[in-house]
């Protein structure tokens, strides 16, 4: 399983209240930013076969824009697991369950993105290990097993920036 994890775009400053908060949408830069690198992951050839959201409204709509994109609205769905309250633990359970030849996108929020990527690629628990991903942040990990918490090799992680700068050169 190809597994990729996207933070949401740029959202603007936190709001104090939770349920406030969980009603926070994209800024138009977020959307634009976002926009981009879905364009940008489609000319290079990055496919998904399932798009897995946050049910937070910034990362549903940075969700929903990466599907506008490839086509695939069919393919969104939402895990309340990815919400920042989320626990991992479930996130791993429904990671197992799916199709191990398959594409997959994340899009949630840090720090459980973050705390997600280190249990799945670092196998050494006694050295640190910290991934910090920026607001339209994307990496890329291969999973070699999926149970009981997923293990795979960090791919590629690209800043927002970065991805612009790649897909440029390839286009």
């Amino acid at each position: 399983m190809e597994l990729f994890i996207l933070r949401h775009g740029e959202a603007g400053k936190k709001l104090s209240s939770t349920v406030g908060d969980h009603a926070r949408p994209l800024t138009s830069t977020g959307k634009a930013e976002v926009l981009e690198e879905a364009k940008a992951l489609k000319r290079i050839g990055v496919k998904f076969d399932l798009i897995i959201s946050s049910p937070l409204k910034r990362a549903y709509e940075t969700a929903s824009i990466v599907a506008g994109i490839y086509k695939a609205k069919n393919k969104l769905k939402v895990w309340d697991e990815l919400a920042p309250e989320g626990r991992k633990t479930d996130v791993y359970k429904k990671i197992s369950q799916l199709k191990e030849e398959q594409f997959i996108l994340l899009v949630g929020h840090e720090p459980q993105l973050g705390e997600i990527t280190k249990e799945i690629i670092h196998k050494d628990k006694t050295t640190s290990c910290n991934i910090l991903l920026k607001k339209g942040g994307l990496l890329r990990i291969n999973l070699l097993t999926r149970t009981p918490v997923p293990k795979g090799e960090l791919r590629w992680l690209l800043t927002p920036k970065i991805l612009k700068t790649v897909t440029k050169k390839a286009s």
